[in-house]
């Protein structure tokens, strides 16, 4: 490019007027939003209430035969005695910090997460992991229940970036739109190969 040596500091990028930017307006319905990007991508999406989501975890735990499901450890599910609900309706629930990693791969047909945050524009969960919180839930087992709050919501990439750069390094992230899809084999897609078969999303509000 012409230089004699290297450049001493980086150049400025240029601005970019956010109308091009952004293909998402803050002013939209973001659970609206999220529920269509989502099915799109073959996340199977419910609206429901605080007060009905453990009725609506436990009916589709049953539709699906799952028999042992791994938690994640958070405020919501502590307030809705969620784990003690699944017990009561006769399936084996483990909070995260109560088993392994090795242990999530012997027999746990289901991890319910709750999530750091949802992109509306992308139809993503994402996922922080933490010690209450691992890799494992929501990779291993072939269903995976994930609850969305209101307030997790954001309109879009720049948005969630935005986030991650202010709470600074230290966790994985895992952003998760849809279920483990692969088309190595002849260009067959085939679902489940690599993570769960199924995602559901309950989304609150």
């Amino acid at each position: 490019m012409g230089r004699t040596a290297p450049l001493a500091t980086p150049p400025v990028p240029p601005a970019i007027d956010e109308s091009i930017t952004r293909l998402t307006r803050t002013d939209v319905d973001l659970a609206e939003l999220f529920v269509k990007r989502a099915g799109e991508l073959k996340m199977v999406v419910e609206r429901t209430s605080r007060d009905a989501l453990v009725e609506r975890i436990t009916a589709f735990l049953r539709e699906k035969g799952c028999r042992k499901v791994v938690l994640s450890v958070c405020e919501l599910f502590e307030d809705l005695s969620l784990i003690d609900a699944l017990r009561i309706a006769g399936i084996d629930a483990t909070r995260w910090d109560q088993t392994s990693l090795d242990a999530i791969y012997d027999g746990y047909d289901c991890g319910i997460t709750d999530v750091t945050y949802a992109v509306a524009e992308t139809g993503s969960l994402v996922i922080k992991t933490t010690a209450n919180h691992g890799r494992g839930i929501s990779l291993v087992p072939m269903f995976h229940v994930a609850v969305v709050e209101s307030g997790n919501l954001v309109p879009d990439l720049i948005d969630l970036f935005t986030r991650l750069a202010e709470e600074g390094p230290g966790n994985h992230v895992l952003l998760i739109s849809g279920p483990s899809k692969t088309a190595d084999i002849e260009m067959n897609v085939v679902t489940g190969v690599h993570g769960p078969n199924v995602v559901k999303a309950f989304v609150l509000g």
